[in-house]
């Protein structure tokens, strides 16, 4: 081998290496924009954090439409960003398609818990386990009676939070009605304000005082119209209690902050295979801050940590609807 060959060999070794150390992360958000207040929100944050922290940078892209899943994938791929985040189950597909073609490349799918590639790290959540305490809430909250759901694309992910929200308001209160409604079942359902604002009305009609929204950014038309009908809301994914302070009950945690935030931070390096973020590991909750705490009294709160606390260690099981597409609680 003679130095000149010995020599580039080092250099393009180094160059590699570099470039691994240098590549940066993408984020692909999915429909409903990067400021839905909601899913796609908390993803941001968990990315701008990685960056605050790290001194880092990431690329992102909103996606238009359905067909750019794939595209927005291979473009991010190809230009060496590394890992690729995307939130939401709707890429399932398309990342199956494109992750056996970048072997080297490192991919995180949230809300997608069951691909089994070797380079995809899937992230799942116990939604049902957090739904579960603020359906315990909203129970003790009532003062007709009923409460309600309004849920964004009609998909079996959503009739999860529907069932656990009414399995723990129906554990706080055995008398209590539940009104359960979806937006659709495209996905333009997930940013209908005007449709969220209608149904909410709709649901005050029928007696409902506690509205939760599961919706992506239709549910800020539901947080909105609760507030100006002077009755209480509950939010979702990201902390929206301050949306409308006190007016929103509380918000079910979503961590999916914390899975971006984790995923970036493994970076080229990142733990591949599929996991689930539930109560016990801090993946679920509800929000308590200045903004609503008037609103929740210590009985009410005890309850629901006793509840949050039996979850967690195994003794209290919630049904989960997409274990068997089946919901005791609640008909659909």
């Amino acid at each position: 081998m003679t130095l000149m060959t010995k020599f580039m060999g080092a250099a393009a070794a180094l160059a590699l290496s570099a470039g691994a150390a240098l590549a940066e992360p993408a984020l692909i958000f999915d429909l409903g924009g990067k400021f839905d207040k909601s899913f796609n929100e908390a993803a941001f944050n968990g990315a701008q954090r990685w960056a605050d922290e790290t001194g880092g940078s990431f690329r992102d892209i909103e996606l238009q439409s359905e067909a750019q899943r794939e595209q927005a994938l291979r473009r991010f791929a190809e230009s060496g960003a590394n890992p690729i985040v995307m939130t939401g189950f709707a890429f399932a597909d398309a990342l199956s398609q494109v992750a056996p073609d970048y072997p080297d490349t490192k991919f995180a799918v949230i809300d997608v818990n069951w691909l089994d590639l070797p380079n995809v790290r899937g992230v799942g959540f116990a939604e049902h386990e957090g739904s579960y305490l603020v359906g315990m809430m909203a129970a003790q909250a009532s003062k007709t009676g009923t409460v309600s759901f309004i849920g964004g694309m009609d998909i079996p992910l959503i009739r999860k939070f529907a069932c656990g929200y009414a399995e723990g308001a129906k554990a706080a209160n055995p008398e209590i009605k539940v009104v359960s409604n979806m937006t659709g079942t495209t996905p333009a359902a997930w940013n209908d304000p005007v449709k969220g604002s209608e149904l909410t009305k709709a649901q005050i009609s029928q007696g409902s005082d506690v509205v939760f929204a599961a919706a992506g950014g239709t549910g800020v038309g539901v947080l909105q119209t609760a507030a100006d009908e002077d009755i209480l809301s509950i939010g979702v994914d990201s902390n929206q209690n301050h949306l409308h302070p006190g007016k929103v009950l509380t918000s079910m945690m979503k961590r999916v902050d914390n899975a971006v935030f984790d995923a970036m931070s493994q970076g080229v390096d990142l733990e591949t295979g599929n996991f689930t973020m539930s109560l016990a590991n801090g993946g679920v909750g509800y929000a308590l801050d200045e903004h609503n705490e008037a609103l929740v009294t210590a009985d009410m709160q005890a309850v629901v940590d006793e509840a949050a606390a039996k979850i967690a260690d195994g003794s209290l099981t919630v049904h989960d609807y997409t274990s068997d597409d089946s919901c005791p609680a609640l008909s659909f």
